[in-house]
């Protein structure tokens, strides 16, 4: 299945999409390693892991992360895209527009790791995509992005590493009122000798979450844009999800249109009900009559369904829909999303993978940025733990809320925040930390406009 979709295209085309899927695996690799040090610099610089057993163990987690990530997070970098326009221009258009995005993409986080900047590839990616998107709307006068969910993100990415930071210097406010044994506090260096092994234990358990989590969280960013890349070259396939049978949605339509028929005894809601549908009946009248393989009717089938989806959960969540009647149309909802919120496991897996083997290389540059740069101080293994733990909590929350996060950001406030709560303000090293913070600020403007100008530059050869 991975390849043979393909018979559908031109060998130029073809070409072309092989050439993408792999530049989509490459920045995924890129994002292992750029990231690694995110969950390895811990166990590293406490001595709790030698360095290779350490990256292939957090490689290896940040595998399982992605494989079993869900698709929330994806779906959220998907719809940063104008899709619905994306699936009606040529292929050409397509091809330039995934090209400037990928390209953007890794330039940026290529530069930044061979500076050894701790940059985010979460703000690289988005950047990318919302510079892509906005030249993209520019030419074709279309929706643009969503600069809704836009907002919606780009506040996740702005309050998660004050919460990293603000988290890491509470916890080590606890550890050091609450743990007797001050060894915990102690840095590595006055030792040759591993830590103890209940140090040991507590530093692998939280290397192992942030990885896991990291892989979750960065694993389905790299999904989302597979499938950005995906729905350009193949709009007809991916447009609605080809496993899910089309008479499986026009019965779940068909449901909702029955069960919002039965009487709730007030006029108004009955009225409202009886809108809603009508609304299903004609979607679901669409669907029955519409071929898959028919370009303009899957386009056609997949925005009703959005919209219908959309004034469905609408309802429901302001009450308009109650009872019985809200149970079984949340129930069919899910089901609805699900053929348009998909993604084939074949590219979870090729993400997965990339995403580990990436973690496993790579990783030195940045990691002697967090284990040495951040603070004046040697890392402790309370600060080590904190940090760690935090940040899994951080990743954690935002990946089941379906919100993309820096890894990058998160864990280093979080150390920053551990090194204040350690020594005060005056034990940060200012240098590093205003690179972390120039790198932070400059990414999403830089990403955008350098995407917006590959795009603009690539369509005159399109």
């Amino acid at each position: 299945m991975a390849l043979g979709f393909i018979a559908g295209l031109s060998t130029e085309a073809s070409v072309m999409l092989l050439v993408c899927m792999l530049a989509v695996c490459f920045f995924e690799m890129i994002n292992g390693f750029h990231d690694t040090a995110n969950a390895v610099a811990t166990v590293i610089y406490t001595k709790t892991l030698p360095p290779l057993f350490a990256v292939i163990w957090s490689g290896t987690w940040n595998f399982l992360g992605a494989l079993f990530g869900g698709v929330a997070v994806a779906m959220g970098i998907v719809k940063l895209m104008p899709i619905n326009d994306l699936l009606t221009v040529s292929i050409g258009e397509n091809i330039a527009l995934v090209m400037s995005i990928l390209m953007s993409a890794i330039l940026w986080n290529l530069g930044t790791w061979y500076m050894g900047i701790p940059s985010s590839s979460s703000h690289t990616l988005i950047g990318s995509l919302l510079g892509g998107g906005f030249a993209f709307w520019t030419i074709h006068d279309g929706s643009g992005p969503n600069w809704s969910k836009a907002a919606d993100i780009g506040l996740s990415l702005l309050v998660s590493p004050l919460f990293g930071f603000s988290l890491a210097i509470l916890l080590m406010y606890i550890l050091k009122i609450s743990v007797s044994k001050k060894t915990i506090f102690k840095s590595p260096d006055e030792t040759k000798k591993t830590p103890p092994i209940w140090i040991r234990a507590i530093l692998i358990t939280t290397c192992t979450l942030v990885s896991y989590f990291h892989g979750n969280n960065d694993g389905q960013k790299g999904v989302g844009l597979a499938l950005v890349v995906l729905m350009a070259f193949l709009p007809i396939q991916f447009a609605l999800n080809p496993q899910l049978p089309t008479s499986d949605l026009s019965n779940s339509v068909r449901k909702i249109e029955a069960v919002l028929l039965i009487p709730t005894g007030a006029a108004e809601m009955d009225a409202h009900h009886l809108s809603l549908s009508k609304s299903a009946g004609a979607v679901a009248a669409q669907i029955d009559s519409t071929s898959r393989t028919e370009k303009s009717g899957v386009f056609a089938i997949r925005k009703s369904l959005q919209s219908l989806t959309k004034k469905l959960d609408s309802s429901v969540k302001g009450g308009v829909i109650t009872g019985e009647t809200a149970k079984v149309v949340k129930a069919e909802i899910k089901s609805l999303n699900q053929s348009y919120e998909f993604s084939p496991t074949w590219v979870v897996a090729m993400i997965a993978i990339c995403l580990g083997i990436g973690t496993m290389v790579g990783w030195k540059r940045i990691v002697i940025t967090i284990g040495e740069k951040i603070g004046k101080s040697h890392l402790t293994y309370a600060q080590g733990a904190s940090a760690e733990l935090c940040a899994a909590a951080v990743i954690g929350v935002s990946s089941a809320s379906g919100l993309p996060v820096s890894t990058t950001h998160v864990l280093s406030s979080g150390i920053a925040g551990t090194m204040v709560a350690q020594g005060g303000i005056s034990n940060l090293q200012k240098k590093t930390v205003k690179s972390i913070a120039i790198a932070w600020l400059l990414t999403l403007p830089v990403t955008m406009v350098l995407s917006a100008l590959l795009f603009l530059l690539f369509r005159l050869f399109a």
